[in-house]
């Protein structure tokens, strides 16, 4: 009778590790209220030329020299035996307009979608240390991903969008302090980041970081045999984006 019971806890804790090993930002299973709906499309390049008309200057931000991640942590009393994810944006589309030599005016705003996040490349892993060296197969990946944006979770499908729209910056160079709004998952949220903007007057560097947590956007972390496993609320997200 021992053994039989040690078996299935052990069976128990498998499936646990299995489905946690392909799970990263789950979200509630609460339907979204009739009021929660997805960004529109909008055209930044346009917005941001009729921005640029005004005077000042306009900053594109280019993707392929700029670096999003977005860390999520393993949890619970058994949270050695999960793993830790790094994602990606490796598209995005960011603007930044500088008014003038003051701050004060100046506004930013960067959207990426959910569904062509990079989830745990090798390279972001390895240069971590060891809470993220391990080396995730391919179809623990796919399983990972597949989870995080499906229909019971961040329903990419629905919600593929994330921004950040800058409402207030306040500081002087090269540090900032700025109020943005993040829109995620149909939820809206304000909170105050702090930007390092290097490189003017012809170039941009903006770096930065935050947390963020999921329960503030509707997105219940993830959690299994009664909290054993699971997935912390906070995520760190950290940026370096780079502009002409």
């Amino acid at each position: 009778m021992e053994f039989r019971k040690l078996g299935i806890a052990t069976l128990g804790l498998a499936a646990g590790l299995a489905i946690l090993s392909c799970a990263t930002m789950p979200a509630s299973n609460t339907a979204p209220r009739s009021d929660e709906s997805g960004p529109d499309q909008v055209d930044w390049k346009a917005v941001y030329s009729d921005v640029g008309a005004t005077g000042g200057k306009v900053f594109a931000l280019d993707p392929t020299a700029s670096a999003i991640r977005i860390y999520v942590f393993r949890g619970g009393a058994a949270a050695k035996m999960g793993h830790n994810h790094v994602l990606s944006a490796p598209q995005f589309t960011g603007y930044l307009h500088l008014p003038s030599s003051e701050f004060s005016g100046a506004r930013f705003d960067l959207e990426f979608r959910l569904d062509q996040l990079e989830i745990d490349n090798p390279e972001y892993r390895s240069g971590l240390g060891k809470a993220f060296s391990s080396t995730l197969s391919s179809e623990a990946i796919t399983g990972t991903r597949d989870h995080m944006l499906g229909k019971d979770n961040l329903q990419a499908d629905r919600y593929p969008i994330v921004r950040i729209h800058a409402l207030q910056i306040a500081g002087e160079a090269p540090k900032f302090a700025a109020k943005v709004r993040v829109e995620m998952h149909g939820q809206k949220r304000e909170m105050w980041i702090p930007l390092t903007v290097e490189g003017l007057p012809d170039r941009v560097s903006v770096v930065g970081s935050f947390v963020l947590r999921q329960s503030d956007f509707d997105v219940r972390p993830y959690s299994v045999l009664g909290g054993l496993l699971a997935v912390q609320d906070e995520v760190v997200i950290e940026f370096k984006l780079l502009g002409t």
